[in-house]
């Protein structure tokens, strides 16, 4: 199982949420790329970041600090947040990004997720963020009306490979994942699950990679300390 530090940015910063919430908010530091070299220096295989204020689809991104932070970087970013077109999936992939996870667009547009898969193949991931069993959208902000199970077969039947699958209610609450969710969506498609949501000890983390996932994010608890990252990739 792969543990995906995860480097969330908003106004140029490094910040965490409590269950999405823009108006619940921590600052972790004033350089991105500076958080993403440390998380590489502990041993970390593969970056996760999202883009909140592309998300967010306000106008403004982050995608010059993304492409800074991947040219310094030795190792792959999977980044998402506010990835909404093909013009905007050829921009992040042109920056050197592994791989883009599509949220909102994959929801309100399943033919871009077939023309991209088509077009990227397994560098195309789906973020399937669930609020009480319901896909989330826009940011966390509205729910559409697909379940997540639902939604992640139709996902598996266009062709992508990976998906992004968190649990609203645990994300950033330090609460432990949601393990049962885990191991159902692990069940119900053939597709690399990554997990995301809750971890708050590397116990955590042990009992995640036993329900089969491909990979675990892990955000506030690293940078809490919660969870000491070069323990965890040694234990996991």
């Amino acid at each position: 199982m792969i543990i995906y530090p995860a480097v969330d940015i908003r106004d140029g910063r490094c910040v965490r949420l409590r269950q999405g919430s823009y108006s619940d908010m921590t600052v972790y530091g004033d350089d991105p790329v500076a958080m993403a070299l440390k998380w590489q220096n502990a041993g970390s295989q593969y970056l996760h970041v999202v883009d909140l204020d592309g998300a967010r689809g306000q106008g403004k991104n982050n995608r010059d600090i993304i492409g800074r932070m991947v040219k310094a970087l030795g190792i792959p970013v999977q980044t998402g947040g506010g990835i909404r077109t093909m013009a905007d999936i050829d921009e992040v992939l042109s920056l050197g990004a592994a791989r883009v996870i599509l949220g909102t667009s994959a929801v309100r547009d399943p033919g871009l997720v077939e023309e991209a898969v088509s077009k990227y193949g397994s560098r195309i991931a789906v973020g399937i963020d669930a609020k009480k069993g319901l896909v989330a959208i826009e940011g966390w902000e509205q729910t559409s009306r697909y379940t997540a199970i639902e939604f992640a077969r139709h996902m598996e039947k266009l062709g992508v490979k990976t998906i992004i699958y968190t649990d609203i209610a645990t994300d950033g609450m330090l609460t432990g994942p949601n393990l049962e969710a885990m191991i159902e969506m692990q069940q119900a498609v053939s597709m690399e699950v990554i997990a995301s949501g809750g971890v708050s000890s590397i116990d955590d983390l042990v009992r995640l990679k036993q329900t089969g996932v491909a990979g675990a994010i892990v955000g506030k608890a690293i940078y809490t300390g919660a969870v000491d990252l070069k323990e965890a990739l040694k234990k996991v």
